[in-house]
């Protein structure tokens, strides 16, 4: 039987108040407006009660749940700022800030902020926003994220299990659930934790959207004389001391997809991992990485996107990269990130940095895997004309020096075409074979078999 559900049957209701909205969370098929002002959620209200005193899953609680469907919240001038008080108040829980179970709903326009200091760490960990169910849409969300422990040395000292400093994530957009699309969102992201990232997602889509974190040099990081890194004499979770030279993003992914998880879809849990993911029109600024969707399964689709000084531009595995620009400010463009990656098409525009180059391996990008349909567009910027595109071999990336992580180093490279049309100098490395490659920039073949045609160069 077919029905369908018009919200414009509904009169809006406007309310004033946190505690007037509240009893409306679980409501189907209205419209709520909610009267432009500043709201606040703190400590004490925790401790009256009032947000988060039931588990949404295991050891996870919410402050604002969005179970009903079929409606729409239109936050419009409206500034919801959460103390980071609120993360240890709820006791040894995740918290989510809210979180969306109903479907077909739309949350518009709202502003969040995070109040309080970036080393605010949760007990256990926080998240902004988490969408389960199915054809939800969250648009025009500015979030300012804050609140983990460590902060300011990125990943250098934990990263999921593992740590040589114990610490306390906070990212900042969950996407979970069935066709849930998040659209011209910002995120100022001033925490350890990832800022836009998938897990159980079937067919979502992250639209129009701008991230940005923070970097820093592992020279100042090394410059420390008290805190938790030097603690530990700067014993990353590599198994080595941090080594200088290189910048490090604060944050973690800033598209990121990941190959498990669960997410709640009427009512029942479903566990597997993210397919299908789209990502259009996106700008992400100084994360750990730009849009790392290798591990989604299905169609994977990046269309107009800009990454800026990130440590990483696009890792996909397999897909298409259409009409995308990055930098090699910190980091390559592109990275393959398993050395099984096949079948990704790209064309890519490496713009010219508007920072001082500080990428340790100095790579332009690395091209590993097999059957790619590759282009790299773009002006060489002087300062960093020593830099390359490497194929194949030792990514030279400073979590895999000292043979660290072999099983995500020195690919082997085959059956590849690459068109440069930059000036930038291609290494072809030992591992490298069957490839296909028209280069304006010099080239240097250590590898077997490789087809190699030289275009003109555009320099008079």
């Amino acid at each position: 039987m077919l029905f369908t559900t018009s919200l414009s049957v509904f009169s809006a209701i406007t309310v004033k108040s946190l505690a007037e909205l509240l009893p409306h969370l679980d409501d189907d098929g209205i419209e709520v407006i909610m009267k432009p002002g500043t709201y606040t959620i703190t400590a004490a209200d925790i401790k009256k009660g009032l947000y988060g005193s039931s588990l949404f899953e295991d050891k996870t609680k919410v402050l604002l749940l969005f179970k009903g469907s079929n409606s729409t919240y239109d936050f419009t001038g409206v500034t919801l700022n959460i103390e980071t008080a609120v993360f240890k108040a709820l006791g040894k829980n995740r918290v989510n800030e809210i979180t969306i179970t109903g479907n077909n709903n739309v949350l518009k326009n709202l502003t969040m902020v995070d109040v309080g200091s970036v080393h605010d760490g949760p007990t256990v960990g926080a998240l902004g926003v988490c969408m389960d169910g199915k054809d939800n849409r969250v648009e025009g969300f500015h979030m300012t994220v804050k609140g983990s422990f460590p902060y300011g040395y990125g990943d250098a000292f934990g990263k999921g299990g593992k740590n040589t400093i114990r610490h306390q994530k906070h990212s900042a957009f969950l996407i979970r659930g069935l066709r849930n699309h998040a659209k011209n969102c910002t995120i100022i992201h001033r925490s350890y934790g990832h800022a836009m990232f998938m897990q159980a997602a079937s067919y979502p889509i992250i639209e129009g959207c701008h991230i940005e974190g923070e970097v820093r040099k592992t020279d100042d990081m090394l410059a420390e004389t008290s805190g938790p890194a030097f603690d530990i004499d700067f014993k990353t979770i590599w198994g080595y001391r941090l080594p200088a030279g290189y910048m490090l993003s604060l944050g973690e992914g800033g598209i990121r997809a990941y190959n498990g998880g669960q997410t709640i879809i009427d009512g029942k849990v479903i566990k597997r991992g993210t397919d299908n993911p789209t990502i259009l029109n996106c700008t992400i600024k100084h994360m750990r990485t730009g849009v790392t969707i290798a591990h989604a399964t299905g169609k994977r689709y990046v269309e107009g996107c800009v990454v800026i000084g990130c440590e990483n531009g696009f890792s996909l595995g397999k897909g298409e990269v259409v009409n995308c620009s990055a930098d090699c400010t910190y980091g390559p463009v592109y990275s393959t990130t398993y050395e099984r990656d096949a079948n990704y098409n790209a064309e890519i525009t490496i713009i010219p940095s508007k920072e001082p180059y500080y990428n340790g391996s100095k790579c332009v990008a690395y091209i590993a895997g097999s059957e790619h349909n590759i282009t790299l567009k773009g002006i060489v910027d002087t300062a960093a004309k020593d830099f390359r595109i490497m194929v194949g071999g030792d990514k030279e990336n400073i979590r895999l020096l000292n043979g660290n992580f072999p099983h995500q180093n020195n690919f082997t490279a085959k059956n590849i075409r690459l068109n440069n049309m930059t000036e930038f100098p291609v290494e072809l490395s030992e591992k490298s074979s069957a490839i296909t490659l028209t280069s304006k920039g010099k080239v240097t073949d250590h590898g077997a078999g490789n087809k190699i045609s030289k275009t003109v160069s555009s320099k008079k």
